[in-house]
């Protein structure tokens, strides 16, 4: 089983330790990575999009058409990624019109879309190639006794026409769940659940209005269901919730600090990773965490 791995820049510029989860993680279960050679920037939303939908469509396309050319589907771990590169497909798949418009550009650089590649979360691949089961199966070590949070995200879910998935349910997300309780962990469920965290453009334009989402949700979770992690499938989630945290105690919006891990650095150490590796650069402590899943 191969597929070609978009890192994306967030992850590969802020958290290349979620990036080396994923490395491990995947030949760990026997499924090959492709270094996808030539990515470019998915782009993200609050860009391109905003203001030339073609011009993104064409970067889209280009990158879906590295993984075309090798006849292979395209996983990811970052949700603005997996969001712009799904609804740039999405818009060329469903308009004859801009898909023309984008390979009549496509062909000076000697490439041509096609449509044939998909895209996917690394844990939405993993759910529907491997399953729960197999997952279960594989992990050396388990989160028994942990209670978690999970942040599925909101281009996990929305807008489900372009993200849809038989298993899914945007509303009421299991997936992420599910995953989770294959390594043992308890998950807990909070009203806030589906709302934004407050990452992408609103953070680098009204950092207020940001602080103030990740603040709702971080005291939802407390209240409810008090974990002792917080497990995100997004890698924009996880910088948000990781690195918030410490504003909002430095302004007395919260006086706690629950750790935040993305799934994939979290199966990594279950199925053995070096906790260094893979964790290193998260903000809040994960150490306790790490202690009681390896020891």
């Amino acid at each position: 089983m191969k597929v070609g791995f978009f890192v994306g820049c967030n992850t590969a510029f802020n958290r290349p330790d979620l990036e080396q989860a994923v490395r491990y993680a995947f030949p760990a279960l026997g499924i090959e990575l492709d270094n996808l050679e030539g990515q470019s920037c998915c782009p993200s939303w609050g860009t391109m999009p905003s203001v030339d939908v073609v011009g993104w469509c064409v970067v889209g396309a280009r990158n879906h058409t590295i993984a075309e050319e090798k006849g292979l589907d395209i996983v990811t771990v970052c949700g603005s990624c997996y969001g712009s590169l799904a609804e740039s497909k999405y818009k060329m798949d469903t308009h004859p019109e801009i898909k023309e418009q984008v390979n009549n550009i496509l062909k000076d650089f000697g490439r041509e879309y096609k449509g044939t590649s998909n895209v996917r979360l690394t844990f939405y691949y993993l759910y529907h190639e491997l399953g729960p089961d197999k997952i279960k199966e594989a992990i050396k070590y388990k989160l028994d006794g942990l209670k978690v949070a999970l942040q599925p995200g909101c281009h996990t879910l929305w807008p489900s026409k372009v993200y849809y998935d038989k298993e899914e349910d945007p509303f009421h997300p299991r997936v992420l769940k599910e995953m989770c309780e294959a390594l043992g962990a308890t998950v807990g469920h909070y009203t806030r659940l589906i709302d934004c965290c407050g990452m992408g453009a609103m953070r680098s334009t009204d950092m207020e209005k940001s602080l103030k989402l990740v603040e709702r949700k971080l005291l939802s979770m407390k209240s409810e269901v008090n974990p002792d992690l917080i497990v995100t499938g997004c890698s924009s989630c996880l910088i948000q919730l990781d690195t918030a945290q410490e504003f909002l105690r430095n302004s007395k919006k919260i006086n706690f600090e629950i750790p935040v891990l993305h799934y994939m650095q979290v199966l990594a150490l279950c199925l053995g990773a070096d906790p260094e590796k893979v964790t290193g650069l998260a903000k809040t402590n994960v150490k306790p965490i790490i202690e009681r899943i390896v020891g």
